[in-house]
């Protein structure tokens, strides 16, 4: 992309490097744990100059990023992964999947003291940089809110913006958001996405595609990418 993130990113990265100084207790809330936990995202943030580095899709390991499960998706789709997808991150504002990154611990919700919270911060420049990316093209969302904070979609010039919030079914009839399997059904469906590459013109092609793929979806009919996982 050539939107120029590192300057941001320099100023992001020698907040927290400060911030690493600062008493434990401060680090704790900063960063969102504690203990050894604590003490190994210290000794990564205060090492991001001299760290080994890899590539993002490696670095990354967490629940959505094992459904996903690059190695699995062949040649063609690890092309595709790494030519159409991108990471928000609190410290280097977007990456792409083979941007090589150090170890690092710092969430795009949390806030530095010149900066303020790092959703906010980065909105600009994130915006900017999606807007070159994504022109004449559909951006598939599936960000956590934390991280959908810091863009702004309707700035974004692109074809459409499909955002995908999943929801289950109570035995009552309700419908309730998704929380401990999210990560695992959006790490599945971005993975179908980059094998298969669907045309999406509306949410019936969505579910025609996603039966096709066999990930199993329906719509709640209230928002057209509300979507119901069903066993």
């Amino acid at each position: 992309m050539s939107v120029d993130l590192d300057d941001a990113r320099c100023q992001v990265q020698a907040e927290l490097a400060a911030a690493m100084h600062r008493p434990e207790a401060d680090r704790a809330r900063l960063l969102g744990v504690k203990g050894e936990a604590l003490r190994a995202a210290t000794a990564a943030n205060l090492a991001l100059d001299t760290s080994p580095c890899r590539p993002a899709i490696e670095r990354y390991d967490g629940v959505l990023y094992r459904a996903l499960d690059a190695p699995s998706l062949g040649a063609s789709g690890r092309r595709r992964l790494t030519s159409t997808v991108l990471v928000f991150s609190g410290l280097w504002g977007l990456v792409a999947p083979r941007d090589q990154i150090p170890d690092y611990k710092l969430k795009m919700g949390a806030s530095l003291p010149a900066t303020g919270r790092l959703a906010t911060w980065w909105r600009d420049p994130i915006t900017a940089a999606l807007t070159e990316r994504a022109k004449g093209r559909t951006v598939w969302n599936l960000l956590p809110s934390e991280h959908d904070a810091a863009w702004a979609p309707e700035r974004v010039d692109c074809r459409e913006v499909l955002s995908v919030r999943f929801l289950d079914r109570r035995a009552d009839g309700a419908l309730v958001a998704v929380s401990h399997w999210n990560k695992h059904h959006k790490g599945v469906l971005a993975a179908a996405l980059v094998r298969d590459r669907p045309e999406v013109a509306g949410v019936e092609d969505l579910l025609a595609w996603a039966r096709a793929a066999g990930v199993r979806l329906e719509s709640t009919g209230e928002r057209s990418l509300d979507l119901v996982v069903t066993p």
